[in-house]
């Protein structure tokens, strides 16, 4: 390799590490502010290096496991049901646009073009989904109004469709007598796993992360999503520490506000962070086939 080009391959790899550790440091941040006394915050803010370590918050979470692995199940029944759901339909929806001739695709494609710029606002649909779909306080709620798939995911998995699955290999099907489902279920979706495992990622975090349904259509605790819950602490820190009071009376043990935020947070992101390396590689491809050559 020569010298100029070591030099920029050097360079490469510095702005690299250092966009990662930009990434990286957030997420230490918080977990180390997670395991700090909540006195240290208070007195000394957050920091890489605290003075005084502790375990309160997670010794609290622990000690309101009824409520916060609650919301764990709900928001993993919740991501598992919707992401899978979501997924077939912006699957079968890209496969279709994928058809040059297929008859009706200018109406799809338009009807699809239009959604993704308009919507019919935040009260019509709330007025749809309470008063004629009937889905306020129940795990509906946290399913339907994000199962409508992203018109984006769509593009992304037609142009997918497009350029890696030859045509002739769908019309030699035609020939030996293959229904479209047939193709769809043996063709068009195991030569997609790439952009699958990409679109499912974005859906299941997105369904993960998700805390605005159950803002607008969920008012039962039972129900509550963990990113739910933490919104709710973040907005109302005061109404835990009354839970916390009468249920650790006994006790007169305070909660660590701060800290238990934190620690929640760590508890709410912690399955995205153990999954996304083993889909990474398919996660990167899907991108660059999708979007790129498309």
């Amino acid at each position: 390799m020569k010298k100029k080009e070591l030099h920029i391959q050097i360079g490469y790899n510095a702005v690299m590490i250092l966009a990662a550790a930009f990434t990286i440091l957030p997420f230490v941040l918080l977990f180390i502010a997670s395991i700090t006394d909540n006195d240290t915050i208070a007195v000394n803010g957050y920091s890489f290096f605290p003075s005084k370590l502790s375990l309160a918050a997670y010794a609290y979470i622990w000690s309101e496991r009824a409520q916060i692995f609650r919301a764990y199940f709900i928001t993993i029944v919740v991501t598992a049901i919707g992401t899978t759901v979501s997924l077939f339909i912006t699957l079968a929806f890209a496969f279709t646009l994928s058809k040059p001739h297929f008859p009706g695709k200018r109406f799809l494609s338009f009807y699809l073009l239009f959604t993704m710029l308009f919507n019919g606002g935040l009260v019509p649909t709330y007025t749809m989904y309470t008063r004629y779909l009937h889905i306020k306080n129940t795990i509906w709620a946290l399913i339907i109004p994000s199962l409508l798939m992203s018109a984006m995911n769509v593009i992304l998995v037609r142009s997918y469709i497009q350029n890696n699955i030859p045509l002739a290999l769908t019309e030699a099907a035609y020939i030996d007598g293959a229904s479209e489902y047939r193709i769809f279920s043996t063709i068009a979706v195991p030569l997609s796993k790439p952009i699958i495992v990409t679109i499912g990622m974005f859906i299941g975090v997105g369904y993960w992360n998700d805390w605005t349904n159950g803002l607008y259509y969920v008012t039962d605790n039972s129900l509550y999503s963990i990113q739910q819950l933490l919104n709710n602490m973040l907005k109302n820190i005061e109404f835990l520490s009354t839970s916390a009071a009468a249920s650790m009376s006994s006790n007169s043990v305070s909660i660590p506000q701060s800290t238990v935020r934190m620690a929640i947070a760590v508890v709410g992101i912690l399955p995205i962070l153990v999954i996304y390396p083993y889909v990474q590689k398919y996660f990167v491809k899907g991108i660059s086939l999708g979007a790129v050559k498309g």
